[in-house]
């Protein structure tokens, strides 16, 4: 999860980002700067920008004549951005509450994507496992009135289930968020 706005503004160079791809296993400038296509000492800087915000690491140093190779990895498979990098223009679902309207809904994912980085930041440093759970799915509405009675029956449901297992006075319990979305599909393009 990067939460750092210099570091998110780092890994978004294309040439950053095809490094910290090619790091999923370990490399050197030398075998980096072959696959590609760069010069040795600009791969080597664009590592150094890397190392500097925690995105890659040394794995280890081997001695070639008078020269030390570096070999770097990616400090994790895949990285996030959160919209804490993006604090002063991230969206607040406080500031528009309104169930039915995109920016809400991009507020809610933003806020989830802050929430579970912090989890698994937190979990990580414990060693234990985040209990989470999810699902999705996708269905066809014949028309805009079967999608608002099906929104409706959702939160129904969602709301009759809340009210089932909420226990304000459970003493040791947790709180856990729910949060339960409909959007149109996005095509993806083959």
């Amino acid at each position: 999860m990067i939460e750092d706005p210099a570091a998110a503004e780092a890994s978004l160079d294309p040439m950053r980002s095809r490094l910290l791809a090619e790091l999923v296993q370990p490399g050197s400038a030398t075998t980096l700067a072959a696959k590609v296509g760069l010069a040795r000492q600009k791969v080597n800087y664009h590592l150094r920008t890397l190392e500097k915000y925690g995105l890659v690491e040394l794995v280890e140093e081997r001695k070639k004549g008078n020269v030390t190779e570096r070999v770097m990895q990616a400090t994790a498979a895949s990285f996030v951005i959160s919209p804490v990098a993006l604090d002063a223009v991230a969206p607040d679902p406080g500031r528009s509450p309104d169930r039915l309207s995109a920016g809400w809904l991009l507020a809610l994912a933003a806020q989830l994507v802050r929430d579970v980085g912090a989890l698994i930041t937190g979990a990580a440093k414990a060693r234990k496992r985040v209990a989470t759970f999810a699902i999705t799915g996708e269905v066809r509405f014949a028309s805009a009135a079967d999608r608002a009675a099906f929104a409706e029956e959702l939160a129904d449901a969602v709301t009759r289930l809340v009210s089932k297992y909420h226990d304000e006075d459970a003493e040791g319990g947790r709180d856990h968020r729910v949060i339960v979305a409909v959007h149109p599909a996005v095509k993806k393009e083959h």
